[in-house]
């Protein structure tokens, strides 16, 4: 394989890398850098390619969990996610048997229901989100020593 089209594959890597910030094809980058070098030192396009698979492999065997482990670590949960351990009060009762409930949450209104199958909860009782479900929160009531 001509060394160029090696540099090719591995700037296309590098720069879908680069606009997706995904850490997906930054190991492939890497077998093909090095997949570039064999061919630059004269080796065939079997050896080229076999360096190609077990580096990329290695690279993301070897590093991918480290680096998921130290990047991204200041993720902020957002929308939806971030509600959940949040307080709510109910505004429509909850019968989750019935399907039907509503819960006030930062000023807006969600549908809600409980964990157990035939959960109910009152109108103007506080509430935990525990989980959202396709568009409705999970809820339970907030325990007294919980503030």
């Amino acid at each position: 394989m001509k060394t160029i089209y090696w540099l090719a594959i591995f700037i296309v890597l590098l720069v879908i890398e680069i606009i997706t910030m995904g850490l997906t094809t930054i190991w492939f980058a890497g077998g093909a850098l090095m997949a570039l070098a064999a061919g630059l030192l004269g080796f065939g396009n079997t050896v080229q390619i076999v360096v190609f698979v077990v580096v990329s492999a290695l690279l993301l065997i070897l590093t991918r969990p480290l680096a998921v482990k130290y990047f991204n670590q200041e993720r902020l949960k957002t929308n939806a996610e971030s509600l959940i351990g949040q307080r709510a009060l109910v505004i429509e009762d909850i019968d989750t048997l019935e399907a039907r409930g509503r819960v006030e949450i930062r000023g807006q209104e969600w549908a809600a229901k409980t964990d157990e199958p035939d959960g109910k909860l009152a109108k103007n009782t506080v509430v935990v989100v525990n989980g959202i479900q396709g568009v409705k929160l999970i809820v339970r009531a907030r325990e007294e020593r919980e503030c």
